[in-house]
């Protein structure tokens, strides 16, 4: 599906989206819509901006109510979001479709974190999480929003899509995604994508210059997002920065499996720096 379909069928007037919420909420915690079970913990599914949003509340909100804001992919890998759960964070996430972190679909984004803080009150610097392709998105919200976040978590996250999907260094690359991605950004040409400046690791400045602490976790075996093309590059270019980044290899481990036997370091960095 292109964007241009996905976002058709997903996006209806933003003030219609936040009306629809914010008619249904009734202060901090009361989500508009029935509770499911979510490994232990309430889950809400909601719509925003006409797009499927998901709250996960924790059994006692920590002071602040900080939450860690997942962008792909929500069941996968949960070890991370479980254990902040367990500690008194929110979880939240709303579906884009496959679209790379692309401004359209960000658009979304602008509207999910106003309902978020301003209807039920969670924190304004939550903690963003980039899982594989999820990379993108977090960066690319984080540089146009610096002073709405606390910290970034990526696992073995795309930081260039040069690299994945599309294919151009060492990895194996992504033929159909890259072919998506080029519509999602309304590139004329493959050449027009690959002269692009807008990927993370070009357009790291405004979060260097917020101060936003960030941690990776990385297989250095990865052959689908090589670390040396994403978070290597990243890496040097936010220290250079005067950047503060925490990486965690992985010895021998591919891009699966994501996340970590013990998400501790994880967590703990998190629970240092989100909301802050």
């Amino acid at each position: 599906m292109t964007v241009k379909k996905i976002l058709t069928a997903v996006t209806p007037l933003v003030s219609t989206g936040l009306m629809a919420v914010a008619a249904g909420a009734g202060g901090p915690n009361e989500f508009p819509c029935p509770k499911t079970d979510y490994n232990g913990f309430d889950r809400y599914d909601f719509t925003v901006d006409g797009c499927q949003a998901i709250v996960v509340a924790p059994k006692k909100a920590l002071p602040g109510r900080p939450w860690v804001w997942k962008a792909e992919f929500f069941p996968a890998f949960p070890g991370v979001e479980l254990a902040l759960l367990g500690k008194g964070f929110h979880l939240g996430y709303i579906t884009v479709g496959n679209t790379f972190g692309c401004p359209d679909a960000l658009r979304h984004w602008d509207v999910f974190y106003q309902v978020m803080t301003e209807t039920y009150g969670l924190s304004k610097r939550p903690a963003l999480e980039g899982l594989s392709r999820g990379g993108l998105y977090i960066y690319n919200w984080a540089a146009k929003n610096p002073g709405k976040v606390g910290c970034l978590f990526g696992d073995a996250p795309v930081c260039d899509f040069k690299s994945w999907p599309g294919g151009k260094g060492g990895g194996s690359g992504s033929p159909d995604d890259w072919r998506e991605l080029m519509t999602c950004y309304h590139f004329a040409s493959e050449r027009e994508a690959l002269a692009y400046r807008g990927n993370p690791i070009d357009n790291l400045k405004p979060i260097a210059e917020a101060k936003i602490p960030i941690i990776h976790i990385y297989g250095d075996s990865d052959g689908v997002v090589p670390w040396k093309e994403n978070t290597l590059i990243l890496k040097e270019r936010y220290e250079r920065l005067g950047g503060h980044i925490v990486v965690i290899p992985k010895p021998g481990v591919g891009h699966h499996p994501h996340g970590l036997p013990d998400p501790a370091p994880v967590v703990a960095f998190i629970l240092e720096h989100a909301g802050r």
